[in-house]
């Protein structure tokens, strides 16, 4: 078998270079075939930098309202015109007045109502306190004043007291007792120290419920046919007991001034000290007793009527 001889293969020739200076082709296709992209008009590029109107309309309503809310805020419409409070009975309308008048020519919206409050429960008289500030321009307070518990006399006037003890007013020492208080514990204080008492002080514990005790005390535990009689308290008898019919004076002596002493003690002292007079009142006839002295509930010393 004969073979068939194979073609020779033909010599490759390396790719001509084209020219430096000579385009290339596809770059020349490239660069006739490519349309130029139009432009955006000038009116469109500055319409698209410029707010729309209703952008504008609605900066310039905000800023109208700011500024008529301003206005409203320091304008005539909302400033405090008019001032008035009610509640009051026993305290001085001038410390009211003082700090609600004060408010009068300020706006209604910048009032702090919470910090007036605060102010007027501050008074002595006043336990609670509400106040708030209308758009018509009136500020307004009701005040409720504390409960009176008791009166307590002294030289230079009457004063009104808590349950606490606390002194919230006072009355004049000549003027009639109000009607309303004729049947509150009344306490006539003849102490040195009762000079000084003031609307704000407040009476000690033992001191007032020493005197609460005592007054509300009936006259038949002590023996007596007295239908009433007044309590006061001085510095050398301490607590005393008189009655105007039939006439007689008890000296009890002082109470809550010793602080080692407890209420406890205190209670006991007096039930022996009502048990004494009692006692006395029975072994002889109480309209023939003027002086009775129980400080020492042991040894009652007693002074018949001259």
């Amino acid at each position: 078998m004969k073979l068939k001889p194979q073609p020779k293969p033909k010599p490759m020739r390396a790719p001509r270079r084209p020219s430096r200076g000579a385009a290339r082709p596809s770059a020349r296709r490239g660069a006739r075939g490519m349309a130029k992209r139009p432009g955006v008009p000038l009116r469109q590029r500055i319409r698209g930098r410029l707010p729309s109107l209703q952008r504008v309309a609605a900066v310039l309503g905000a800023v109208a309202s700011a500024a008529a809310l301003v206005a409203l805020l320091n304008g005539p419409w909302l400033r405090v015109a008019d001032v008035a409070w009610a509640g009051e009975r026993y305290t001085d309308p001038h410390s009211i007045a003082d700090l609600l008048e004060g408010q009068r020519g300020a706006s209604v919206l910048g009032v702090d109502t919470d910090a007036l409050r605060q102010r007027l429960e501050r008074i002595p008289s006043i336990a609670d306190a509400t106040v708030s500030a209308g758009l018509g321009g009136r500020l307004e307070a009701t005040v409720t004043e504390r409960e009176v518990a008791f009166v307590w006399v002294t030289t230079f006037g009457r004063f009104l007291g808590s349950a606490d003890g606390t002194i919230f007013a006072s009355l004049p020492a000549d003027a009639a007792l109000p009607e309303a208080l004729a049947g509150m514990p009344q306490v006539t204080d003849d102490r040195f120290a009762a000079r000084v008492v003031s609307v704000g002080d407040r009476i000690p514990d033992a001191l007032l419920a020493t005197a609460l005790r005592l007054e509300a005390l009936d006259p038949a535990l002590l023996g007596s046919a007295a239908s009433s009689f007044s309590v006061s308290v001085d510095d050398e008898y301490g607590f005393r007991l008189a009655s105007s019919d039939p006439a007689w004076e008890i000296a009890l002596g002082v109470y809550g001034v010793d602080p080692t002493e407890t209420r406890e003690e205190m209670d006991a002292r007096i039930e022996r000290q009502i048990t004494a007079v009692r006692t006395l009142f029975a072994s002889r006839p109480e309209a023939e007793i003027g002086w009775v002295d129980v400080r020492n509930p042991g040894k009652v010393y007693f002074r018949a009527k001259g």
